[in-house]
């Protein structure tokens, strides 16, 4: 068997293992696509995730397939690639789907909901579970083909004015929140605030708003948010595990030999690994500096996340009784959720609770 004809039929797997990505040449004339990122490009490890997208597609079609990246405001809006991906102004975009939950909350599930999957989770409902397939069903609308393209694994709560004590501390904070914990914040008595990521250190230092979360140590670390909000809080209980995306128009898509696609596949299937590899290697280093420098690391209070919890739960219930789209998807997603917490209660938090009270 050739090349060409194994990365036509090894799938994601077969592709990866082989490590034959360089060699491989696409036939055909050569192809310029762009993408839209919803990042600033100061972000080596989200923006990043497009780049090493953009990167592999290159390298697996020989030079013959090239995607130009471009960072949030160069082509279009943060929050405006979605329409630039549906219409068909750029080919593809990069970003984080629950951005775009006022379209159809839907959309939220497909990157991540208050107390859902973690990221280890959210990859398995995606590549063995159904998420894909529900999830490709509901972007068919939009004119779009998804690929999982990056994870940041768990986030930390945000930095505050404030220290956050109890309940009663959440009412009236205004804070910057992307996608859909916005929601049970609300619900909580917050105001919450929808702000692309270039622009949050800028609202926080003006105190236009009390609270932003953003991603974790080392992206927080290089926006400066600890330069103006002493208080670090954890978990984000909002985004266990957030997915990024890679949305392709769907002519675009269509357009390409089934060689290019398996590329197009594989290259986001990369990002998608090497995402969260970069946090995970780079959050410790950048806490140990924050804290170096006088942030104080403070979990939420019990009653916060209580009613976060509750809220959280009641909201999908009144979701599902009024929007099909998102009831089909969030049922299959609860029940996945459901029995991951089984399977990971026994072996992954028990051995990580255990191996994090060493001193190693």
């Amino acid at each position: 068997m050739d090349r060409r004809s194994l990365i036509k039929n090894a799938g994601i797997a077969g592709v990866l293992a082989a490590g034959i990505a360089p060699a491989v040449h696409a036939q055909g004339a050569a192809i310029r696509w762009r993408l839209a990122s919803s990042f600033p490009k100061s972000l080596d490890t989200i923006f990043g995730g497009a780049e090493t997208f953009a990167k592999k597609v290159s390298d697996m079609s020989g030079g013959k397939f090239t995607i130009s990246t471009h960072a949030a405001g160069e082509l279009m809006p943060a929050f405006g690639v979605v329409d630039g991906v549906q219409n068909g102004t750029v080919e593809c975009c990069h970003t984080a789907p629950y951005y775009f939950f006022g379209k159809d909350e839907t959309f939220a599930l497909g990157c991540a909901i208050p107390f859902g999957l973690n990221s280890r989770q959210m990859t398995a409902w995606m590549y063995q579970g159904n998420g894909m397939t529900l999830m490709r069903e509901f972007y068919a609308k939009y004119n779009i083909v998804n690929f999982p393209a990056g994870n940041t694994g768990c986030q930390m709560g945000g930095w505050y004015r404030k220290e956050i004590k109890s309940v009663k501390d959440m009412k009236g904070l205004k804070m910057r929140i992307g996608g859909f914990g916005g929601k049970v914040l609300e619900r909580m008595g917050s105001v919450p605030q929808n702000i692309p990521g270039g622009e949050i250190y800028q609202a926080l230092e003006k105190g236009t708003i009390d609270a932003a979360e953003w991603v974790g140590p080392y992206d927080d670390q290089k926006l400066g948010f600890n330069k103006v909000a002493p208080f670090y809080h954890y978990p984000g209980w909002w985004e266990g595990g957030p997915q990024l995306d890679v949305f392709v128009n769907n002519k675009a898509y269509d357009a390409l030999s089934a060689d290019n696609k398996a590329i197009v596949e594989a290259a986001a299937a990369y990002a998608h690994v090497e995402m969260q590899a970069k946090y995970d290697a780079k959050n410790p280093t950048a806490l140990k500096q924050l804290v170096g420098n006088k942030t104080k690391v403070v979990p939420f209070p019990k009653d916060v996340l209580d009613l976060a919890f509750k809220e959280s739960m009641a909201l999908y219930s009144e979701i599902s009784a009024r929007n099909p789209a998102w009831k089909k998807v969030y049922e299959d997603y609860a029940t996945f959720r459901r029995d991951q917490n089984l399977w990971f209660r026994f072996t992954e938090a028990r051995f990580d609770n255990f191996m994090q009270a060493q001193k190693l």
